[in-house]
């Protein structure tokens, strides 16, 4: 029988001790994440907010192994991550992660299908299961019929749906948005806001960076980052 500790750590996407990342400028040192500590488990909706200078892009940059950090530890679903060759972040964050900017990133001379699969081209998935895979998020960001669409013949909001189809397709641990509204009208911005909340129902564990306190509202728990430390972690409850 699995005893209470083993499902509690199973239970962990993301475990941080002491995270800290500082940057060197000139003469000058900035510490830009000062030991954070912070555990998310499976399913859990989370919304990064604070100021310019906050240290919010810093810890995503961290948490997405997008850079190395100064100090302490870092587990993403089990795995130490602190210290990993560039070789094995790599893989890391395409097989665990999936990520979601304000700019899109989509390649505007390749379709929304071909999109969508591309980081299984990277992972060497076979062309038919790709293709297969890629088409079934689009159906489930409700882009099915556009999967043979380029990005300048979708509006933003498509654009965006296919940038999350994209982020989902390798049925990542966490899915990370970085301003995922930034570049869409309100409209557009609370339909996307919606697919994370139906998204969320589903099972994913999300985790949003925002300046803005109406889309940060969306999700279950807040934390709050003011020069290099959590200030807040707050909960809401149903």
């Amino acid at each position: 029988m699995e005893s209470s500790t083993a499902r509690d750590i199973a239970d962990v996407v993301i475990r941080v001790e002491g995270l800290s990342k500082d940057y060197t400028m000139g003469s000058e040192v900035v510490r830009a994440l000062r030991g954070v500590d912070l555990t998310i488990r499976r399913n859990e909706y989370v919304a990064v907010m604070g100021p310019s200078g906050s240290g919010k892009s810093t810890f995503m940059n961290l948490i997405g192994c997008l850079d190395v950090p100064s100090g302490g530890q870092y587990w993403l679903n089990g795995q130490p991550v602190a210290g990993m060759t560039e070789n094995a972040l790599a893989r890391i964050r395409n097989r665990e992660l999936g990520f979601v900017f304000q700019s899109f990133n989509l390649l505007p001379r390749a379709s929304a299908l071909d999109n969508v699969a591309l980081p299984l081209v990277y992972a060497r998935v076979p062309k038919k299961v790709r293709h297969e895979r890629a088409a079934a998020m689009l159906e489930k960001v409700g882009l099915g019929a556009r999967k043979d669409h380029r990005p300048n013949e979708l509006s933003g909001g498509q654009r965006q749906r296919v940038a999350i189809a994209r982020a989902l397709v390798t049925q990542p641990a966490l899915l990370l948005a970085d301003e995922p509204t930034g570049a869409l009208d309100s409209r557009t911005g609370e339909e996307i806001m919606a697919l994370f909340g139906e998204l969320h129902a589903q099972g994913q564990t999300l985790m949003l960076v925002t300046h803005e306190s109406d889309i940060a509202a969306y999700a279950r728990r807040v934390l709050f980052l003011k020069d290099g430390v959590i200030e807040r972690d707050e909960l809401k409850r149903n």
